[in-house]
């Protein structure tokens, strides 16, 4: 992982500039249909823009390095302070539908949310090259990513196989392990969004009761570090002051400093209003979301038919000019455009959302140096070390010592776990006394008919006490079985044997023979049993 990240430090060192403002809006802007040889020369001009414009190149290179921070990070577990956008919302409030068309093509996101339990992070590469969405997964277990996946339905069918899959092997109703998804595509913008599964208030059919709780805390977990930026969703027709999620957000971000608050589904409320006046305190949202929030008002496409993608993105295009023109046209004195119109329109929000993410990268980039040098620093002195210890092989009485070192260590350990222990759990590490028999391959005890429930035996222990609890576990089986009787001719032949010795001590040896001998017959299987039992507790 960390070589990787050493691999990323040059491309972070990038020159400053101010991306909010020099985004190229070559291909910023919403597709629209146009002829194939007007397109054509059209994608030529942009990608000769492209080429020739150091800023793009240098926030495609910055964008291209958080992305492979982003997958080391997630595939080994670390934990890095990149900017990223999580989108959050309840589940029929339009948040499938925007990741969509934010996309540039359908996936059938909206089948797979009703019943994914998972996180996904989705990685946008706008790709002029890529005519035709390519989408690769990344492994579970590394930072490789899978082969192309042209077919949207097989996309959607991954993600679902993964999160059944994980889900399976935890045994749990969600996870907070994201799935990671890459889209390279020419008519996508370059942005990175954690997707969460929507908020809900009851569980599914078949699902724990406590789904819903679960869901709220883990996206309060994944929304809460300062460096996320939350993208909250919410439909028009509900109104601000009966909001069902905006109290988890305001505990997430009280003051909304780095909450994006979109208004979905805006086309449902357009008829509502009548005049300028109402437009306007409508889109301002005064009282609810402080002064310096301003939501944005989007609607997207409502027909679920399917689609050519370039005519869904043209369905989009199309809509956001409806929406404006309702504004301006629909309503007496139309709304204040100087005001708001930079906050109405899929378009307005997408052009915003690649600008501000480029310009947290631009800002986090000298702490994430900080960090990676960090971070490749303590690797180096990690192999340093390493090499040591390698070198050191060669020395036969150094070996000596560190295996007699590494003896003495374990002993004292096995001497530590006998005396009693609470570290490590023994929730985790110690078993009950089914488990014992079970996995020693030791089955009930010789001889004895009934089933034998020492003290604790539901208990996960393990050393001293599992130790103890077998020995009680002896004591039972042997007080649980009558001693043989003992026949009246090894009676005689020991007592005979005794008696021309002369003394009183004849009778008293004959005893203590006969009882010896009884016990051998009796005790030794079970003897057997319990050193075989302790071998296992004790290994």
């Amino acid at each position: 992982l960390i070589g990787g990240l050493c691999d990323l430090l040059p491309l972070l060192h990038l020159p400053p500039s101010s991306m909010a403002n020099s985004i190229s809006n070559t291909y910023l802007t919403t597709p629209t249909k146009t002829p194939s040889s007007k397109r054509n020369k059209q994608s030529q001009s942009q990608m000769q823009s492209l080429s020739q414009n150091p800023v793009s190149s240098e926030s495609r290179s910055r964008f291209e390095a958080y992305n492979r921070l982003q997958a080391a990070a997630v595939a080994f577990g670390e934990k890095l302070p990149i900017p990223e956008i999580v989108a959050i919302g309840g589940q029929s409030d339009g948040k499938s539908s925007l990741l969509e068309a934010l996309l540039g093509f359908r996936f059938n996101v909206r089948e797979v949310e009703m019943g994914t339990r998972r996180p996904l992070i989705l990685q946008m590469v706008h790709d002029l090259s890529a005519l035709e969405p390519r989408c690769r997964f990344q492994d579970e277990d590394s930072e490789e990513y899978g082969s192309p996946i042209v077919s949207a339905t097989a996309v959607a069918d991954v993600i679902r196989s993964r999160t059944e899959a994980l889900l399976k092997k935890t045994k749990t109703a969600v996870s907070p392990k994201p799935i990671v998804m890459r889209a390279e595509y020419a008519h996508c913008p370059n942005l990175t969004i954690i997707d969460t599964p929507g908020f809900v208030l009851k569980a599914k059919k078949g699902e724990p009761e406590t789904t819903p709780e679960e869901i709220l805390s883990m996206v309060k977990t994944l929304a809460s570090p300062p460096h996320r930026i939350l993208l909250f969703l919410q439909q028009s027709s509900v109104e601000w002051c009966s909001s069902l999620w905006l109290d988890a957000v305001r505990e997430i971000d009280s003051s909304f400093r780095r909450t994006i608050v979109v208004v979905s589904k805006f086309d449902n409320r357009l008829k509502e209003f009548s005049d300028r006046g109402e437009v306007d305190r409508y889109l301002s949202a005064s009282g609810y979301l402080g002064e310096n929030t301003r939501p944005y008002f989007v609607a997207l496409p409502k027909d679920r038919s399917t689609v050519s993608n370039e005519e869904f993105r043209r369905q989009i295009a199309q809509v956001d000019t409806d929406v404006v023109k309702h504004l301006r046209e629909g309503v007496k004195g139309g709304f204040d455009e100087e005001k708001f119109r930079s906050y109405v329109g899929f378009g307005s929000l997408r052009d915003f959302l690649e600008s501000e993410l480029q310009k947290r990268y631009k800002e986090a980039a000298p702490a994430t140096l900080a960090l990676l040098e960090q971070r490749c620093s303590e690797v180096t002195d990690d192999m340093l070390r390493m090499d040591t210890k390698i070198q050191a092989t060669s020395d036969v009485a150094h070996l000596r010592k560190a295996a007699m070192l590494y003896t003495a260590s374990i002993s004292n350990h096995v001497g530590a776990l006998i005396d009693g222990a609470a570290n490590p759990a023994p929730e985790q590490w110690g078993k009950t006394t089914e488990e014992e028999r079970g996995e020693s391959g030791i089955g009930s005890w010789p001889g004895v008919s009934v089933d034998i429930k020492p003290p604790n035996a539901v208990l996960k222990l393990y050393g001293g006490a599992a130790f103890e609890r077998v020995i009680h576990e002896f004591r039972c089986a042997a007080y649980s079985i009558e001693c043989p009787p003992v026949s009246r001719e090894k009676v005689a032949n020991i007592l005979l044997a005794h008696a021309g010795r002369g003394g009183g001590r004849g009778v008293t040896e004959a005893s203590a023979e006969i009882a010896r001998t009884a016990a051998r017959s009796w005790l030794a299987p079970l003897l057997d049993t319990a050193c075989d039992r302790l071998a296992f507790v004790l290994g």
